[in-house]
């Protein structure tokens, strides 16, 4: 038998890499080429795709909040005061993230009127004694 020469297959150039799989952090990209032609006598074993890590600006992250607490008591035990409720920041915003809310709020109260007048400030001098 005649010796047999191989001719290799034929492949296009590598496309350009796509775009990284994500809009910011950790990804993926890839490029392709084609089989122009198969190999003659023999296999092309030749790879036609390629992938590669991408990594971009990392992704926002936006504030997160636990609920509001339970308000407070009134601050006064008669007349007008304010109550307060608290929430806790459980995440701080990084790399542009939407920014915290308040974590305090502050409302009024009413207690029953304070009884003041001529008389109270002898009764209580009087109890003093």
């Amino acid at each position: 038998m005649p010796e047999c020469h191989t001719i290799p297959c034929l492949l296009s150039p590598w496309s350009e890499w796509s775009d990284c799989s994500v809009t910011c952090g950790k990804g993926m990209r890839t490029r392709q080429r084609m089989l122009k032609s198969a190999a003659e006598l023999g296999d092309c074993n030749e790879e036609l795709e390629q992938a590669e890590k991408c990594m971009l600006p990392e992704c926002p992250i936006d504030c997160e909040l636990t609920e509001w607490s339970q308000w407070s008591e009134c601050n006064t035990s008669c007349g007008k005061g304010h109550m307060i409720r608290t929430r806790m920041i459980k995440i701080e915003p990084q790399f542009g993230g939407a920014a915290c809310p308040e974590t305090v709020q502050r409302t009024k109260c009413r207690v029953r009127k304070c009884l003041r007048g001529p008389g109270m400030e002898k009764r209580r001098w009087k109890e003093a004694r």
